[in-house]
């Protein structure tokens, strides 16, 4: 995530998709006729995808109607907060699972994948990581038993993990951050080589905001995957995050910068969907979205490689959004009360259709 559990792995399709549009149904409430329509998670699994939502443990987990709907909407889960450094290894050597397997749990018992997210982010450390000064070889050596620990605790019960999530800044250069400057580049690789003798089945991802489309950024992840690929460094995917604002225009390129990452040989998946605009909302700022939830479905049912969407929670009651964009919001396909938005409607129209 910018700011801030066991499931069938699903196989991607093998057979490209042409793109054409699709009209969104009205909008209606939410959970009433799962026995009578597909879910998301079934339409999207019929297409070789996933269709996910991320969640956290509080104030989520203590809401019986916003869990229905989780557990039965949704094929694969992503953990919000739970397996960020802070929560798992709050002391240093001492690790705490107690906050992920709860998610991870509901995700197992709901027959939904589950991706890890994440283990090396520069924000969300604990205290004792962030104020002490370590060596190169002392920050190496936590570092790679933090990743051995955590990965371990799901191996072979995991689709995948955001290994290293926001490593670079808005012009393409690297992410100045605890781990850069102690350890350089190198730590990127590193991190990828100790996740995979972790757990040789998970997919390992980079994970970033605003690469939706072709810049600096973007073609700084290409540059780097593809140099880790001629490095026979084991890194499977591009997590593109998806974290959009109807004020700043759709990312035109989004299909295109998919399939060049394809192209390489790599999996692509949206994985922190939300589409937030100025409050408040009217009608046709809900349909503006909606066009957009399904232009990114869209693309992703496009590209071969694209495995999946998940959205960064599924209603605006529990967004992040206005606790770090003040007058901003109303970003999911849910509204805050657990009803569905004209994007749920836009997004099952695509997903129905294919394409």
């Amino acid at each position: 995530m910018r700011h801030s559990r066991l499931g069938t792995r699903l196989a991607v399709v093998l057979t490209a998709v042409s793109l054409s549009m699709a009209i969104a149904a009205p909008a209606s409430a939410g959970g009433g006729d799962h026995h009578k329509k597909k879910t998301l998670g079934e339409l999207a699994e019929a297409r070789g995808r996933y269709f996910g939502s991320a969640t956290d443990n509080n104030p989520q987990f203590t809401n019986p109607d916003y869990l229905k709907i989780l557990g039965e909407e949704f094929n694969h889960n992503v953990a919000g907060n739970a397996l960020k450094w802070y929560a798992t290894e709050p002391q240093r050597g001492v690790f705490d699972f107690t906050l992920a397997d709860q998610i991870f749990d509901f995700a197992r018992k709901h027959r939904q994948s589950f991706r890890g997210h994440t283990l090396i982010w520069h924000n969300q450390l604990p205290e004792w990581l962030t104020t002490t000064t370590w060596t190169a070889d002392e920050l190496r050596a936590v570092l790679k038993n933090h990743i051995f620990k955590v990965v371990k605790q799901y191996k072979g019960r995991i689709l995948a993990w955001d290994v290293v999530n926001e490593a670079f800044n808005e012009d393409g250069t690297y992410r100045q951050t605890l781990f850069y400057n102690t350890l350089g580049p190198g730590y990127i690789a590193d991190a990828l080589r100790w996740a995979h003798q972790a757990d040789p089945k998970a997919k390992l991802y980079l994970n970033d905001y605003n690469i939706e489309g072709i810049g600096p950024k973007s073609d700084a992840y290409y540059n780097l995957m593809k140099q880790l690929k001629k490095d026979r460094v084991p890194v499977h995917g591009l997590g593109v995050q998806g974290h959009l604002a109807l004020q700043f225009g759709f990312p035109t390129t989004l299909r295109e910068n998919l399939q060049r990452f394809a192209d390489l040989g790599f999996d692509v998946a949206i994985t922190e969907l939300d589409i937030r605009m100025i409050l408040p909302a009217d009608d046709a700022k809900l349909a503006t979205q909606a066009q957009w939830y399904a232009d990114v479905t869209r693309a992703c049912l496009a590209v071969r490689r694209c495995v999946g969407i998940t959205v960064w929670d599924y209603t605006d009651k529990y967004s992040w959004i206005p606790q770090f964009f003040p007058g901003e919001g109303a970003a999911h396909p849910w509204d805050e009360n657990l009803l569905r938005k004209p994007a749920y409607d836009a997004i099952k129209a695509v997903l129905r259709a294919g394409h």
